[in-house]
């Protein structure tokens, strides 16, 4: 058979790198760096590297986040300092089937002082049907916290009475 002898020397090694002075030892210090990357100007124009790119993409990170800023900070101002956004609590107190068309509901309201305000009252049958429901006007107070009780009429019998909402007027 015969052999072929390679142009490349047995012994040589790649340029740029320095021949160990052993198979087993080899000495990260000889071995020089990888070639730097080229810089040149035509190779960053070629893929969009250029200054101009890097100045408009900053100028337009730094419009979204001012953009960012000023809408987080009119929603604090909108939500938290908001002062038409005044609580209305209110609660159940009890309930009394008077008969198969009526049924009386007593309830709590928390609202501001002399303000004015209406709720919902509803009776519901054992289907969680609506069968009774008024709307109740209630007059400004010095109190804080007031109790109601009113009587709806139902068009079948109620299961229960409760109250559903409250606003301002």
């Amino acid at each position: 058979m015969e052999s072929v002898k390679s142009p490349v020397p047995v012994n040589s090694t790649p340029t740029g790198v320095q021949a160990s002075r052993g198979p087993d030892r080899l000495d990260e210090s000889e071995v020089s760096a990888a070639p730097a990357p080229i810089e040149s100007p035509v190779i960053q124009s070629r893929y969009g590297r250029t200054p101009a790119r890097k100045r408009r993409d900053r100028r337009t990170l730094w419009g979204l986040g001012g953009i960012f800023v000023l809408v987080l900070g009119a929603w604090v101002l909108w939500t938290g300092l908001d002062g038409a956004s005044t609580q209305i609590e209110a609660r159940d107190i009890g309930h009394t089937i008077i008969d198969e068309h009526s049924v009386s509901v007593t309830f709590e309201v928390a609202l501001p002082v002399n303000r004015t305000a209406s709720c919902a009252v509803q009776a519901l049958n054992e289907s969680y049907s609506v069968v009774g429901w008024k709307i109740i006007d209630l007059p400004p107070s010095t109190l804080y916290n007031r109790s109601f009780t009113e009587v709806l009429r139902t068009t079948d019998l109620s299961n229960t009475g409760l109250i559903y909402q409250c606003w301002l007027t």
